[in-house]
């Protein structure tokens, strides 16, 4: 199946709703942590160049994930991985996720880059990419955010433990490590 993976552009802002809604139905068919958005929210990514959009040839929307920076540029998130049904199981969040992180790191090059997430496929993807596991103490502190969070169905669990922990993994990578990028694609030619 053709689909193309690219930074997406003002155009594409016609897919907010659908990205907003397959989030949203994610959330409730894994029963994880998945924070909802708005289409305004999506919107702004889009228009700011800080997002990546996958579609079918055909034109369909096929998945989404953004970026954000946070505690002064110093921190950037890597959030929002979805896929729409119809393309799960073809590698599309692979492809987002190597253009996400390519696009956090050409925007904002000396930036440590986080994800916090529950999924066990999204865990694999950033530890080659090169994150590590780390307690949330070394994610960015800025309360912004953690305001991010108050549309997980698991945000009270985070509240009670002082955003300190909860449900989700905290993954980083910081460029200052030099950790080696093990792309997926390149390891499977070996």
């Amino acid at each position: 199946m053709d689909i193309e993976v690219m930074v997406a552009q003002p155009g594409h802002v016609k897919y907010a709703d659908d990205i907003v809604n397959e989030i949203y139905i994610s959330s409730l068919e894994r029963k994880t942590g998945i924070a909802n958005r708005t289409p305004e929210y999506i919107k702004e990514k889009i228009l700011a160049g800080k997002a990546v959009i996958a579609l079918a040839g055909d034109g369909r929307f096929a998945g989404f994930s953004y970026i954000e920076s946070w505690g002064g540029k110093s921190f950037v998130a890597n959030s929002g991985l979805i896929v729409a049904h119809a393309f799960r199981g073809l590698g599309v969040a692979k492809r987002i996720k190597e253009q996400t992180f390519r696009l956090s790191r050409q925007l904002f090059p000396q930036a440590k880059i986080f994800s916090i997430t529950t999924g066990a496929a999204v865990m694999k993807m950033n530890y080659e990419f090169g994150f590590r596991p780390v307690p949330y103490s070394e994610l960015t502190d800025d309360p912004e955010f953690w305001k991010g969070c108050e549309g997980c169905r698991h945000f009270e669990i985070l509240k009670s433990h002082d955003y300190k922990m909860c449900i989700c993994t905290g993954l980083l990578y910081d460029p200052d490590e030099h950790l080696e990028i093990h792309h997926p694609d390149e390891d499977a030619e070996e």
